[in-house]
């Protein structure tokens, strides 16, 4: 599709490649409270990063809502024809009061959140490209495929910034997605089941929604976990299996859907995971990538505890301390020896972390 989409204009340089909108959080009525999702979680990442003086407002790149245009680069018109019944969207998000409201308030209050999360997504792809990494503080709609949404995903962000970038990018034709939300990612499966441009990597407990025998099968390097995995055995699994992926693969891109619902304690998830091991996971991937030199674009997913965005938040923060993300390495295209250093350790890192 050669026109050019808004979604793609170029962000001014001074901006961190951290992508967001006051339009992502869903507000409305107390309707939102009665999913466990946090819905208002993605602003609240934002200000503990205000708080801790990474950035301003005026430093990150404001999200922009996808339009249908931008939405049918994956979706079939019917589907998304489908989305304008509010019991359609009740089913889907997992809020049953929502198919009793008119249409008009579901697409402002509920879709057009999503819909500018999605866009979040499609410009972070960019933005990783041209800058080495990028984070949309949302977005990770994983359990949605072009014509199927569900698992509070309405739109397939991740099979749309990868199809994007693979018409409207050039060099750009080999992705890698690494999807380590606690939930088999079956959305992009779908999408690229029979697409050899995509390598998937994907670690969920096997036990949980959406079982989804039929995605399975696009899954290149499947790690099924067991109920109350922790931190040890996970970060030993993450490192092996991200070392794996990434020497067989070799990508211009990965998509990292790094959804923080492997928090002990999470109602949805089932994994028993700490804060401490879910910033390290964060770490372990983005060593991997910033290393080989790889663009890597990361989305927040999953996620359902008071407690999430804090853990999001000190990850970004952790991420930026190491020097895998910095503004001046976004530039370079990560030839930042404070992290090269850094690679060298890793490997020491993680043996001292399983014997603990």
């Amino acid at each position: 599709r050669p026109h050019r989409t808004e979604l793609y204009e170029d962000p001014p340089p001074a901006c961190w490649p951290i992508v967001y909108s006051p339009d992502y959080n869903i507000t409305f009525m107390g309707l939102e409270k009665l999913h466990p999702f946090d819905a208002g979680k993605w602003g609240k990442v934002i200000n503990f990063l205000k708080e801790e003086k990474l950035i301003a407002d005026d430093l990150i790149v404001q999200a922009r809502e996808a339009t249908d245009e931008d939405l049918l680069v994956v979706h079939t018109r019917r589907y998304l024809n489908k989305l304008k019944w509010s019991f359609v969207v009740a089913t889907i998000t997992e809020i049953p009061p929502v198919a009793f409201l008119p249409n008009f308030v579901v697409q402002r209050k509920v879709l057009k959140p999503l819909r500018t999360q999605t866009g979040g997504t499609i410009m972070a792809g960019k933005l990783a490209v041209d800058r080495g990494w990028a984070i949309n503080v949302g977005g990770g709609f994983h359990h949605c495929s072009s014509d199927k949404g569900g698992g509070f995903c309405a739109y397939a962000d991740i099979t749309l910034a990868i199809k994007f970038l693979f018409e409207r990018v050039q060099g750009v034709s080999k992705a890698t997605i690494i999807d380590l939300d606690a939930h088999q990612g079956n959305g992009h499966e779908r999408d690229f089941m029979d697409d050899h441009r995509v390598y998937i990597l994907d670690v969920y407990n096997r036990y949980i929604y959406p079982g989804d025998g039929f995605a399975k099968r696009a899954i290149k390097r499947k790690v099924e976990l067991e109920w109350g995995t922790e931190d040890t055995e996970y970060l030993q699994k993450v490192h092996t299996h991200v070392e794996g992926a990434l020497n067989e693969s070799k990508p211009d891109i990965i998509v990292y859907n790094a959804g923080t619902d492997i928090l002990d304690g999470d109602p949805l998830g089932g994994l028993a995971v700490s804060p401490q091991g879910i910033v390290k996971r964060d770490e372990v991937v983005f060593k991997a990538a910033r290393s080989r030199r790889i663009p890597i674009l990361m989305v927040t997913s999953g996620g359902y505890q008071k407690r999430t965005a804090r853990i999001i938040a000190d990850s970004i923060l952790n991420l930026h301390n190491l020097g895998l993300i910095d503004k001046e390495l976004a530039a370079s295209g990560g030839r930042n020896p404070k992290v090269e250093q850094m690679i060298r350790d890793s490997a020491k890192d993680l043996t001292c972390l399983s014997l603990q």
